[in-house]
């Protein structure tokens, strides 16, 4: 399984980067995980949007579906062979408004799914955990049949202990870090104290902090990840491009 990021800032995109997007591929199939402002762009550096074979949303959030309006009219628009007609969105169906417009024409269908959901989607097998945020919002445990390997995205969540059960013994766990340790409450997000403490209590193979902040220095965000999360390698979204799960 290979994990592309195409995204990994919080909020709004910065110094030429978008928010939170990913293409996790394997065996040929190709899942566009998330799709924030600044995605679309970066996806079509490594692989054609019309050769997506599906699109997974955490949750409804500007920073992960502002590009997603776009991916449809390119969908509408781009006269290139579609690998499918129409293409798979999956989306959580707590939002009645924000579900019924990932279906766009015969462009784009929507798909629901729940915290109980398993989805197969090619040698993929999703599972799901509903995390706490101001608004409906999904974890995500991506389970590569081929390789037994897995990857965790936490998507936006403040800690809690389901989220340690979820990610247990996961290859790549790719966690939403936007605050540094001592950040205020109220918490609708981990701090890297609390991301690096996940992975440890998780037992995972390898840390990325992801939903970076952008005023915050990262090299400090990463130390104090790293040293809740003791000997399991930390690294930043940043400093990644390709990540082979």
């Amino acid at each position: 399984m290979k994990l592309t990021i195409l995204g990994y800032y919080g909020g709004y995109p910065d110094h030429g980067v978008g928010t939170s997007g990913y293409l996790v591929q394997s065996g040929g199939y190709n899942l566009l995980m998330d799709a924030g402002s600044g995605t679309l762009l970066a996806l079509e550096k490594v692989l054609d949007p019309l050769q997506l074979d599906s699109v997974l949303l955490t949750h409804y959030h500007h920073d992960h579906i502002a590009d997603f309006g776009v991916l449809q009219y390119y969908y509408q628009l781009h006269s290139g062979a579609k690998k499918h007609t129409p293409l798979p969105v999956y989306g959580h169906t707590k939002d009645p408004l924000h579900f019924a417009a990932l279906t766009f024409g015969s462009y784009t269908q929507a798909l629901g799914y729940t915290g109980d959901t398993t989805l197969q989607l090619g040698p993929l097998t999703l599972t799901f955990l509903e995390t706490q945020h101001p608004v409906p919002a999904f974890a995500v445990r991506i389970a590569d049949q081929a390789t037994g390997h897995v990857l965790v995205n936490t998507s936006d969540t403040r800690y809690f202990e389901g989220l340690k059960t979820f990610a247990q013994g996961a290859d790549v766990l790719l966690a939403d870090t936007n605050f540094l340790a001592d950040h205020p409450a109220p918490l609708w997000h981990l701090t890297a104290r609390q991301a690096g403490t996940l992975a440890q209590e998780a037992a995972v193979k390898r840390l990325v902090l992801t939903h970076l902040p952008q005023e915050v220095p990262l090299d400090q965000l990463k130390a104090q990840a790293q040293t809740a999360a003791l000997a399991i390698p930390v690294s930043l979204a940043s400093e990644n491009k390709i990540i082979e799960v």
